[in-house]
């Protein structure tokens, strides 16, 4: 009878041991199961979000229509640039700022025979060749007067209205910065001898770096170079110029330079396209060999287009996108006879005086179509989808549908 009842009482505990393995692991299986429901249900959202946002990102516009047409009339002689959210008139005798609703925010008249513009952001700089005066101005009026003792040659303008400027001395090249009172915050000065000739110069958004081109033959051999000043806290602890760096190219010329942003710097040579990057002391960070001369180059403060004849028959032109790391982002072919090229976000928007074309990065084209008249600017505003379009009697609010 003992062993019975002992029998009965292991054969419960193995039943009940089996009972609690059995619980365990349904209770895991079901966590396994919820976990993977909810991973394939993230999957999926995320299937859809990124679908979704494709389809965005490659939409086709079916139509174009004008939302809103103020008149305004263009003055011979006269050229439009955006300027910020806003858009720039200028000419030999004056420039104004007008709104988007064709409200002029302010006047200037001068006396130029060639006037030179550079615009950083929502600030514009207009000076003359040979001449002795800069004027600065953003969207809503007036920052300040440069005037120069020396023939301006070339400037730059910094969003917070810093400029620097190549003036010529005889045998002496200076390039001086200016604060928007017109005082000299720094002088340097440059010879064929000693560094070469400034081609070109670009300032940094806050006006602490500044880009610079030079040209110069040594021994018979073409060289060029591109050097970094620093006008901030770390230039000063360099030599007196505040050079911080610099990078020497031979057998070639780079007769452009930029800022596109804070921490990227992009030049143009006939043979090369070259990406500096850092805020302090900026550093070779990517080059791309042409093989093409460039047609044209276009920026905003995410790409870089080269405009290159195409060669492959296609069609009459190619564009190469470059993202801020020197990687080529995009390709783009196409037949218009473009005035203007514009980086609207993810778009690229080509467009002569009588036709436009919308596409994305990629070259998928979104949308093309005729103007009703000559334009002299298409210009983006803050949506995506809209744009300022001026004529010569008006001022338009264009929408793609």
């Amino acid at each position: 009878m003992a062993n019975v009842r002992e029998y009965l009482r292991s054969k419960e505990k193995r039943k009940s041991g089996n009972r609690s393995i059995n619980y365990k692991e349904k209770i895991r299986s079901h966590k396994l199961t919820i976990f993977y429901r909810s991973l394939l249900g993230l999957l999926l959202v995320g299937a859809i979000v990124a679908t979704v946002f494709v389809s965005w990102k490659n939409r086709a516009y079916s139509e174009s229509i004008m939302t809103n047409v103020v008149s305004v009339s263009k003055v011979e002689g006269a050229s439009y640039l955006s300027l910020g959210t806003s858009i720039l008139t200028y000419s030999k005798d004056g420039a104004n700022c007008m709104d988007s609703k064709g409200n002029v925010l302010w006047n200037r008249t001068y006396e130029m025979q060639n006037p030179m513009v550079d615009i950083n952001g929502s600030v514009v700089a207009i000076g003359d060749y040979n001449g002795r005066t800069i004027y600065v101005m953003n969207e809503t009026g007036s920052m300040g007067e440069i005037t120069t003792n020396m023939p301006i040659r070339n400037f730059c303008v910094a969003e917070n209205g810093v400029v620097a400027a190549i003036l010529d001395d005889a045998d002496i090249t200076r390039i001086n910065l200016f604060d928007t009172e017109g005082n000299i915050l720094v002088k340097a000065e440059t010879t064929m001898d000693k560094s070469g000739y400034p081609i070109d110069i670009s300032l940094s958004p806050n006006g602490e770096l500044l880009a610079i081109s030079y040209f110069y033959v040594d021994s018979g051999v073409m060289k060029s170079s591109v050097a970094f000043h620093n006008f901030g806290d770390v230039g000063q602890n360099q030599s007196s110029d505040r050079f911080v760096s610099g990078y020497d190219y031979q057998g070639t010329i780079i007769p452009f330079i930029k800022f596109i942003n804070g921490n990227t710097v992009f030049a143009i040579s006939d043979e090369r396209i070259m990406f500096f990057t850092g805020n302090q002391k900026p550093v070779s960070a990517a080059e791309n060999l042409l093989s093409e001369e460039a047609q044209g180059i276009f920026y905003n403060n995410q790409y870089i287009g080269l405009v290159f004849l195409d060669t492959e028959g296609e069609s009459k032109y190619r564009l190469d996108v470059y993202n801020t790391e020197g990687k080529l982002a995009g390709t783009k072919k196409f037949d218009i006879e473009y005035k203007d090229i514009i980086f609207n976000n993810d778009d690229i928007i080509i467009y002569s005086e009588t036709e436009y074309s919308v596409s994305n990065i990629q070259g998928v084209e979104r949308f093309r179509d005729q103007f009703d008249e000559t334009v002299f600017l298409f210009s983006p505003t803050g949506k995506t989808n809209r744009f300022v379009v001026m004529t010569q009697d008006a001022m338009n609010i264009m929408e793609m549908k």
